[in-house]
């Protein structure tokens, strides 16, 4: 079994070897040098921001379990976090929208470094407060810094393809590169040079301040609504009403909390799954492996993204449906070979499904209220996840997997629906204009 790792780390690393040093012209998009130019150091920040989120990943449980705590405690600090950037959430995210997105990637840098200095501390309530700061934190990582990047992008006349070439390096960077790295690094802080569980998270801290100084010295601000006239109750509800009164909008909020809800449940299930009787297993590889998968998903999202053809909203279509197939292979087979494949499959999907939705949300999500919106994606989420946490242990494996499988399945239904409705606006464009012009139908013809 070891040496079958091996081959499938070793396959997928030349995999994406091959498709980064193979894109064709019909790969590639002609951007300019100013573009280039915002686009890198967007892509160094976000790196930073993520090596700093990935290198607290690996170690938190174990952390907490060399201070003394059992399983329940642990559990619920980590309920705590999820708890927290659901309430938290869409509070951080209206305050961004009015007070300012660079403002707010400021805020996410300076919590995450606290939180990450109470890890220093063995008491059960000072590592609390550190979790509420975590979840606070997450909640801005994933909608403060889409939502400047977005904004800057348009405010500075770059075309609107070239948007989706920064989200597919973001996420080959930012969700596979650098967790591979950050791994790796951990591994080499905690075991090689012997410097504990908590070394991981002050190396975070420096990394996330590094990105702070970045952002002070080079990012612009904007904003999505800054009137003065408008509390946070008001942007919370022209937010739900945008959602309630936009079925696009609505459906991508769904689409993103089952791809999500999906993803965050493998997260604990998958160690079980190819350790069922407590076997020893290399955690670090298989997750670098995993990284890998997710980096050949990237790379495979760039190049469809690159091209008119297939639309997002056709393609993910598909993915839904593989990376549902995909979990259904712990249910019906024990073969660890065919679960890990079909594993890494599924780290295909998710690789392809970040810089694809964020595509979406810069389409279909309005300025104004962009990260409060995006936060409120978030909301059944975390609520979804703080169930499953709370009762990991009370249902078989098979049927978690059956339910991530299920919810993947009416993720592609509901992207179905998505790709109707987007369409419609076209549909009835050509409508008017063979009514102004009936020699357009005859052209047609």
């Amino acid at each position: 079994m070891e040496l079958f790792y091996f081959v499938v780390f070793g396959a997928l690393g030349a995999v994406v070897a091959a498709l980064e040093l193979s894109k064709s012209s019909k790969d590639r998009i002609n951007t300019s040098s100013a573009f280039n130019s915002f686009k890198n150091n967007y892509l160094v920040v976000y790196s930073l921001m993520m090596a700093g989120d990935w290198l607290q990943g690996p170690y938190v449980y174990y952390l907490y379990s060399t201070y003394g705590f059992g399983k329940g405690e642990i559990g619920q600090l980590f309920i705590a976090g999820f708890g927290s950037s659901m309430l938290f959430g869409t509070i951080v995210g209206s305050l961004a929208d009015k007070q300012g997105r660079r403002r707010a990637c400021v805020t996410y840098c300076i919590t995450y470094i606290l939180s990450c200095i109470t890890k220093h501390s063995p008491q059960y309530k000072i590592l609390m407060v550190g979790r509420v700061l975590g979840g606070i934190a997450t909640s801005l990582l994933f909608s403060a810094f889409e939502s400047w990047l977005v904004a800057e992008h348009n405010k500075r006349g770059f075309e609107q393809q070239w948007l989706s070439l920064t989200f597919s390096k973001a996420i080959f960077l930012g969700n596979g590169l650098v967790a591979i790295l950050a791994g790796l690094f951990g591994n080499v802080l905690v075991d090689s040079l012997s410097l504990g569980p908590v070394a991981p998270f002050d190396a975070a801290a420096i990394f996330l301040a590094i990105g702070m100084a970045i952002i002070l010295s080079s990012w612009t601000e904007n904003f999505g609504d800054p009137s003065e006239n408008k509390d946070l109750l008001t942007q919370f509800r022209g937010a739900a009403v945008a959602i309630a009164s936009d079925e696009k909008i609505a459906l991508l909020g769904a689409i993103q909390s089952l791809f999500e809800g999906s993803m965050y449940t493998f997260v604990f299930l998958w160690t079980p799954a190819l350790s069922p009787n407590d076997e020893e297993i290399p955690h670090g590889f298989i997750f670098a492996t995993f990284m890998l998968a997710s980096m050949l998903g990237s790379s495979l999202a760039s190049r469809l993204m690159a091209r008119s053809s297939p639309r997002v909203e056709s393609y993910m279509q598909i993915v839904f449906v593989i990376s549902s197939a995909s979990l259904t292979l712990p249910i019906i087979t024990n073969v660890r070979c065919l679960q890990l494949l079909g594993f890494c499959t599924f780290e295909a999907c998710v690789g392809i499904f970040w810089p694809s939705i964020m595509k979406m949300r810069s389409q279909y999500i309005p300025e104004e209220a962009r990260s409060t919106i995006m936060n409120f994606f978030r909301i059944p989420l975390n609520i979804f996840v703080c169930i499953v946490l709370y009762n990991v242990d009370a249902f078989p494996i098979t049927v978690m997997f059956g339910m991530c499988s299920i919810f993947l399945l009416v993720a592609s239904i509901l992207q179905r629906r998505l790709m109707a409705i987007s369409d419609k606006p076209k549909m009835e464009n050509w409508t008017a204009m063979k009514e102004r012009d009936p020699e357009a139908e005859a052209l047609n013809d």
